[in-house]
């Protein structure tokens, strides 16, 4: 009988794991992911297995799988009393493809008759938001990834604590890591005055239900009534509430049929989280503006990469000119790829990214695309007075998206997000006039000077880029 010592035993687990990964771990994850994963595990087999276990896929419950097919079902039959305001998209242009593929994976069609308000100014957003929550006359219900304990979050729980006064029927969906701070300090109170408040994606011993643990619904979304509903990158939180960075956002304000677009969102993730169905009528006023907009639903729990697979769309369908925002920057192959091809033909590639950054680590991954991506005549601006989180994208002069949605891994395969299609040139153009702000506050990269950085400033970004699956 052999008599292993626990030096050998110990060896022999390690080879044990690593051989179990490159049969295991490659079935299972995209390439990129599935390399990072293997080098972790190659080097650390002990620590990277039961990181890959617990981080190394994006899966969620088979419930909450089932429930979203169900949510899709039901709001692409919901939106047939709306077939009168189908919008339909021109014969040629980036809209006559990106609004079927759109429908197909997010279950929205297009919709004309509406009004879309981008609005920029932080304070000036908030101020719309409460206003509309003091006129509520029948329901106010508020998605959002984040919510803290300061004075914004203070004015919100108020204005619906106020409308549950009223009799309006309020309902807050929090996400349950993002707005820990939030829900701990004003639930209580909330739910004493008639609010219903739920976490989303809950951890703790009830996170094996939910999905794995880093999944985050990342959507930021108010409707209020039938009137009015909001959609952006602004969460409820004061400007300032991460120290050093007072962040800059865009929100659209949207009146029309896309409320109930937007409401029937909400309805999902309350479904998702309670087993409780809501109902969306799809009765909404039709506004004079006469825009048409869509809504793209993305996130873990649907079978394709909606956010992914439409801004991938979009930058190939650019013919001239594709402006990208957005503080976070860690591109898939396949969206690396498209900007890369978009440059090289012609179109003029305008990135726009925040100079200073919150996530170190992710400001690393970062500049490692920089050198690739201005070598194929993308241009990259650094926006300096403040933290740029807005994130929206603008092509040719035909199409804008604003919403949640970053330009990383995380946003287009982790997170739950949602962002608005307008094909609407004068909203393009309000959103060019927005972007022109942004680059009167900011430096171009310039290729030769960005290669003259410091080596061990490369060595670190390649490091930090090889962590890109695990953002």
């Amino acid at each position: 009988m052999t008599d292993w010592s626990p030096g050998t035993a110990l060896l022999a687990l390690d080879w044990l794991i690593r051989l179990a990964a490159l049969w295991w771990i490659p079935s299972r994850s995209a390439p990129a992911a599935a390399r990072s994963w293997l080098l972790l595990v190659g080097f650390v087999p002990l620590l990277g297995l039961p990181l890959y276990l617990l981080f190394g896929h994006p899966w969620l419950s088979r419930e909450r799988v089932l429930r979203q097919a169900r949510a899709s079902q039901a709001i692409r039959a919901g939106q047939l009393p709306q077939k009168a305001l189908r919008w339909r998209p021109p014969a040629t242009g980036p809209a006559a493809e990106t609004a079927p593929l759109v429908e197909r994976l997010g279950a929205f069609m297009p919709v004309r008759g509406n009004a879309v308000e981008l609005l920029d100014d932080y304070d000036g957003s908030l101020a719309a938001l409460l206003a509309d929550i003091d006129a509520a006359r029948e329901r106010v219900h508020l998605l959002y990834y984040l919510m803290f304990d300061d004075a914004v979050g203070a004015a919100v729980a108020d204005a619906l604590v106020r409308a549950a006064g009223r009799g309006v029927r309020c309902r807050l969906l929090l996400d349950a890591v993002g707005a820990k701070r939030g829900y701990r300090a004003f639930a209580r109170r909330l739910r004493a005055a008639g609010v219903e408040v739920h976490p989303m994606l809950p951890g703790g011993l009830r996170w094996r239900r939910s999905g794995r643990m880093d999944l985050r619904n990342h959507r930021k979304i108010a409707v209020i009534d039938d009137h009015v509903g909001h959609i952006g990158s602004q969460n409820l939180a004061d400007a300032r509430f991460v120290p050093g960075h007072p962040n800059r956002e865009l929100v659209a304000r949207v009146r029309g049929p896309a409320v109930s677009h937007l409401e029937a969102v909400f309805a999902s993730d309350w479904y998702l989280e309670t087993g409780q169905q809501l109902e969306v009528s799809p009765q909404r006023p039709v506004h004079d503006e006469d825009v048409a907009v869509q809504l793209l639903p993305s996130g873990p729990a649907y079978p394709f990469a909606n956010a992914r697979d439409t801004v991938n769309a979009l930058i190939h369908l650019a013919q001239h000119r594709l402006v990208l925002v957005t503080p976070y920057f860690v591109p898939d192959d396949a969206t690396l790829s498209a900007l890369r091809i978009a440059a090289l033909s012609g179109v003029e590639v305008q990135l726009i990214l925040s100079a200073s950054n919150n996530q170190r680590l992710t400001a690393w991954a970062q500049h490692s695309y920089y050198e690739e991506l201005l070598q194929a005549g993308v241009r990259i601006a650094l926006y300096r007075p403040r933290f740029l989180h807005a994130k929206h994208l603008s092509v040719d002069d035909a199409v804008a998206l604003v919403g949640s949605i970053n330009l990383d891994i995380r946003s287009f395969a982790l997170n739950a997000e949602a962002g608005l299609l307008c094909y609407d040139r004068g909203v393009v153009a309000r959103m060019r006039a927005i972007e022109a702000d942004y680059l009167a506050d900011a430096e171009q990269v310039q290729l030769a000077a960005w290669r003259r950085r410091a080596p061990w400033r490369r060595s670190l970004e390649g490091l930090a880029r090889l962590a890109d699956s695990f953002m």
